[in-house]
């Protein structure tokens, strides 16, 4: 009996997603679960694609946020054109999200092909200074992006394919099958051969290289997919609240990304999405009783780090397969004579 093609395992598994979504938000009675996961899908999406970056390259990232802000921003900016609307009229909504994803793209191509010239610290460093560059430009365009008001006013989403945005469901669908799509597209790039080669320069850049491994050019199509792959984050996030703000291109926000990928799990594809969960949850329970949300977020790093030494998914990952080679081991000695 042949096994099923890796691909096609993880196609099927997001079709699963997809009706598992949907299936939620038919029966879900108000619309608090479906903002809720909604906000959840926007951060997923953000923390997923810098994990293709931390986890799978081994190159990390403290300006991310700014490809999360220009996919909102793009959205929102080409909506609010009127002439873009009465030329693409029921199309206006997905081609805005195609031009969000590939003006992005485009954006972290340019900044990828300079910070991949660098590594370790001095890539962070110069990562984080085009943050802030982007930043210092979404707040002085006021005429455009609102400055440091953001781009209110509203964004407007006329109806496509019977979807209209305005309604909590249809927008809660949309977003979800973005967030599908977007972690699927991060599935497929893992398991195909150039996600070996991510694995490769992340283990050993020298000894890749050696073997033929053009590592700059993979270092360079890693931050681009990973950055174009945010900017639906921020689609997500532009049609939530209607709007786009330049606090989403924050460092804080990458910081905040960094820190739900390794609360999840580092090295388990998984675990940022655990991450996010865990974070909102964190966030939420703490708000119940207090306003010190950032003592409750130290108080897990302090655990993550001192106890669990690795991210959750890792740790249940470890304790699972240490688990069964006690169970084998006993196997063995009641087998043997």
């Amino acid at each position: 009996m042949s096994r099923m093609h890796p691909f096609s395992h993880a196609g099927l598994l997001a079709l699963a997603a997809l009706c598992g979504f949907v299936l939620v938000g038919i029966i879900s009675p108000g619309t608090w679960m479906l903002d809720t996961l909604t906000g959840l899908f926007a951060a997923g999406l953000l923390v997923m694609s810098l994990h293709l970056l931390i986890g799978y390259t081994g190159l990390i990232s403290f300006g991310h946020a700014a490809y999360y802000a220009s996919g909102g921003y793009i959205f929102g900016m080409v909506l609010q054109t009127p002439a873009f609307i009465a030329a693409c009229g029921a199309w206006s909504v997905p081609l805005a999200t195609l031009l969000a994803f590939c003006g992005t793209g485009l954006f972290a191509l340019v900044v990828g092909s300079i910070c991949a010239r660098l590594s370790e610290i001095y890539f962070a460093f110069l990562t984080l200074a085009f943050q802030m560059l982007f930043v210092s430009i979404i707040q002085g365009l006021v005429e455009y992006t609102g400055g440091d008001q953001g781009l209110t006013g509203g964004i407007p989403r006329p109806v496509f394919l019977g979807l209209d945005l305005v309604q909590a469901q249809h927008r809660y669908a949309f977003s979800a099958f973005l967030f599908v799509v977007g972690v699927l597209a991060v599935r497929l790039i893992t398991l195909s051969s150039f996600g070996a080669s991510l694995r490769m320069v992340r283990d050993n850049e020298r000894r890749a290289a050696f073997l033929g491994v053009n590592t700059y050019a993979v270092k360079v199509l890693a931050f681009t997919a990973a950055g174009s792959i945010a900017s639906l984050g921020g689609v997500v996030l532009a049609v939530f609240t209607s709007a786009a703000y330049p606090e989403w291109a924050s460092w804080s926000v990458s910081g905040e990304a960094i820190f739900m990928i390794m609360l999840g799990g580092l090295h388990s594809f998984w675990g940022p999405l655990v991450g996010v969960v865990v974070m909102r949850l964190i966030n939420d329970v703490t708000l119940l009783y207090t306003t010190h949300t950032e003592l409750a977020k130290g108080l897990a790093i302090l655990f993550v780090v001192l106890v669990l030494k690795r991210g959750i998914l890792d740790w249940l990952t470890d304790w699972r397969k240490a688990r069964r080679a006690t169970l084998s081991m006993k196997e063995q000695d009641h087998a043997a004579p």
